[in-house]
């Protein structure tokens, strides 16, 4: 299993996005918890705003080529239950030619309620193979090592 990118230093936060969530009575269980396959789709939800920011679908798909994910960890630390008023934040952390890796955090007030950590890459729509990470993308991370340096 490869190391954890959050583990350790701080790691870089490129392109950081957030995202206000709302907590429905459908995503809570019968204690009034929010039930933890909720925060796959909260993740979703996370990951496409970043890009749409960043790298809108859309123009992604009129390239050729689309998202996918290949891994999602999450690490639950408290509950959030129904009424409560989360906030998502996304960020990137590192990409390699093929694949890149996101940073989640869901917070209620200052605490922070989950974490997590999602790979995936980029492919082209006709064959399904992976495509070289776009230059965006490349260069938010090559602009946040060198904030970091200076």
């Amino acid at each position: 299993m490869p190391a954890d990118p959050m583990a350790g230093a701080a790691p870089i936060r490129a392109c950081e996005v957030e995202l206000p969530i709302r907590v429905n009575a459908y995503d809570v269980d019968f204690q009034g918890i929010v039930n933890n396959i909720v925060y796959v789709r909260w993740f979703e939800d996370l990951r496409f705003r970043l890009l749409d920011e960043y790298l809108p679908l859309q123009q992604q798909m009129a390239a050729g080529y689309g998202p996918i994910l290949m891994s999602t960890q999450i690490d639950y630390k408290r509950p959030v239950r129904l009424f409560d008023e989360p906030v998502g934040k996304i960020w990137l952390i590192e990409a390699s030619k093929v694949r890149w890796t996101v940073g989640i955090e869901v917070t209620v007030g200052n605490a922070v309620a989950a974490t997590g950590v999602q790979t995936g890459a980029f492919v082209d729509l006709k064959t399904l193979r992976p495509v070289r990470m776009p230059a965006v993308v490349t260069a938010a991370l090559d602009r946040a090592r060198a904030e970091r340096q200076a």
